[in-house]
């Protein structure tokens, strides 16, 4: 067997933890337009509400009347309940991640998690698809199994970027981060990019744990060479054999748990994508090494067993042959 079924209490656990994690989220979601203050600033003879933000931005909504203090008032109750529900969730998450680690129901590199959750506070989650092996983490967690170790072993992490959104991910990064090496630092403050290695395209912290960035094959309207952000330190995603597979592919979305308990979501490709992108790669990709085809196999066969126990979903329709004319309309 290439899997092990996890223990019913390990199974209960991340039941439990993925519940909470969820709702996590969301609290952090409902947060989100409460952050910052809402006050009112005295100029002269007239009194005007302020909306504080980030950075020392702020927003005058106007002068004060029924209207604006009737938003002051719905913002501080709305702002109170939000954090209040956010407070108890971060105390039931942290409870969830120490029965993570009691219970060792994750083994995702802690790097890889963090990584995550440095992209998702960016505001670049859905930017960011984890391609390569690091998505067996995904698809074990949510299929209840442990995956032979020798299927997992990786010091890299591939995250593909999509050049079709590429305008929206300008402006979501230069609200935040301002670079991606910069949410790499946020994971890791060692991570550097390996421009004196010729590649521009990838980081690496002192632990020799990298992050490499690919993008589809050029189309019409891509722009080529393309740097995240003005910043000159910054990475260049380089174009990847057939990763227009992947830049198509439905998102599959899923937390996952490292050894230390704590949580992220990966987003990565559709497991039957991935079965069929390692399938390309062991068989036609150029220039790859021998091992890593044996590997390729490996883990396009360990997905599919689990697509045909139904131990993942995929969100690709099945291929439905039609009837034999011959036969009358009949299916045999």
């Amino acid at each position: 067997m290439n899997y092990l079924p996890i223990s019913d209490n390990a199974a209960r656990q991340i039941i439990d933890a993925t519940t909470i994690w969820a709702e996590y989220r969301k609290a952090l979601a409902s947060a989100r337009p409460y952050a910052g203050g809402m006050y009112w600033k005295k100029e002269g003879f007239h009194e005007y509400l302020v909306k504080t933000y980030a950075r020392n931005r702020q927003e005058r909504m106007g002068a004060r009347s029924a209207q604006t203090e009737k938003i002051y008032a719905e913002f501080h109750r709305h702002k109170a309940t939000t954090e209040s529900r956010l407070e108890s969730l971060t105390a039931a998450l942290i409870e969830a991640q120490r029965q993570n680690k009691a219970l060792r129901v994750g083994r995702t590199p802690e790097i890889v998690v963090s990584l995550l959750n440095a992209v998702r506070e960016a505001g670049l989650e859905e930017h960011s698809i984890v391609v390569g092996t690091h998505a067996l983490y995904a698809y074990e967690t949510a299929s209840g199994v442990r995956i032979v170790p020798g299927a997992l072993a990786t010091q890299d992490v591939d995250l593909l970027w999509d050049a079709r959104k590429r305008v929206q991910f300008v402006v979501d990064l230069g609200r935040d981060a301002g670079s991606m090496l910069t949410v790499l630092k946020r994971a890791d403050s060692s991570f550097r990019r390996k421009s004196d290695e010729g590649q521009n395209e990838s980081a690496v912290n002192d632990k020799g744990f990298e992050v490499d960035f690919i993008r589809r094959e050029v189309e019409e309207g891509d722009p080529h060479p393309f740097r995240f952000s003005a910043d000159e330190e910054d990475l260049w995603p380089v174009r990847a054999q057939h990763a227009s597979l992947l830049a198509q592919s439905p998102a599959f979305v899923h937390p996952v748990i490292s050894a230390t308990g704590k949580m992220a979501t990966m987003r990565t490709v559709d497991p039957k994508t991935f079965v069929e992108f390692k399938r390309w790669m062991a068989e036609y990709a150029q220039n790859r090494e021998p091992i890593k085809r044996r590997r390729d196999l490996l883990q396009a066969q360990i997905v599919q067993e689990l697509l045909d126990e139904e131990l993942v979903n995929s969100r690709i329709p099945r291929v439905t042959v039609a009837p034999d004319c011959d036969s009358g309309g009949v299916a045999q």
